[in-house]
């Protein structure tokens, strides 16, 4: 059983029911469906991501999170942290007020700044252990591209592995660029010897993200969270449900 009903979607976001159904569909495939899970939502507020905050590209990976959300998670909203240079914002988005809620937390922001995963981390972290949650965590971490302070992102990384939090980065720009480097290497940093389990995936979404359909964006959120599972149950990390 999905978190959140079907009918309770129609009632109280009827715009993202397709989105919704698409999820479950991912859920299934993957060995997903019932399980129960904290969704996290950070995003890129730095000077280069201007173009995707205008074209919807943010709201629409905004309403695929919450989509998915819905099916992991029952109190209906997603925590949300904007980080550039430092933390911009950390509010949350939820189903009941999900339309154009993106633009209306940017409005109120400053000045976008350069890219600082750490501290976007570090506020994700304190939010999960401050929340007392026990449930294992899908932290859905959109950029376009890599940090001003590499070791301290790796070190973050490594640190969290011992918490029931599963990151999937996603990369919205050139998937040429070499400014992704980074996000792969993250995604393949050795086990045992750099962290204790693989807490980490990476894919990129392309220059135009909206044009990734639903079903594989659903299918890369969630491809490698059943592996993650399984190995920090093994390590203790998520407790047997």
């Amino acid at each position: 059983m999905a978190a959140i009903s079907l009918r309770k979607v129609e009632e109280t976001a009827p715009a993202l029911v397709s989105l919704y159904k698409s999820a479950g569909v991912s859920l299934h495939k993957h060995g997903l469906a019932g399980a129960r899970a904290a969704v996290y939502l950070v995003v890129d507020y730095s000077g280069s991501m201007k173009p995707y905050y205008k074209d919807g590209s943010v709201q629409a990976l905004a309403d695929r999170v919450l989509g998915l959300s819905a099916h992991f998670d029952d109190d209906g909203t997603v925590p949300v942290v904007f980080f550039s240079t430092d933390v911009d914002a950390e509010t949350d988005i939820a189903l009941a007020d999900h339309q154009g809620r993106i633009e209306r937390i940017v409005s109120g922001l400053g000045h976008m700044g350069k890219t600082s995963y750490h501290l976007a981390m570090d506020a994700v972290i304190d939010h999960y252990l401050d929340s007392g949650s026990k449930a294992p965590a899908l932290v859905v971490f959109q950029t376009d591209g890599g940090p001003i302070n590499k070791l301290a992102a790796e070190r973050y990384l490594c640190k969290a592995a011992t918490l029931p939090l599963f990151w999937q980065f996603i990369g919205f720009g050139d998937p040429t660029s070499r400014q992704f480097d980074f996000l792969r290497k993250l995604d393949e940093l050795a086990v045992p010897e750099k962290r204790v389990v693989d807490n980490a995936g990476f894919f990129h979404a392309g220059s135009d993200p909206r044009k990734v359909s639903d079903t594989e964006l659903y299918d890369r959120l969630v491809g490698e969270f059943p592996k993650w599972l399984a190995a920090a149950r093994a390590r203790g990390i998520v407790r047997p449900h």
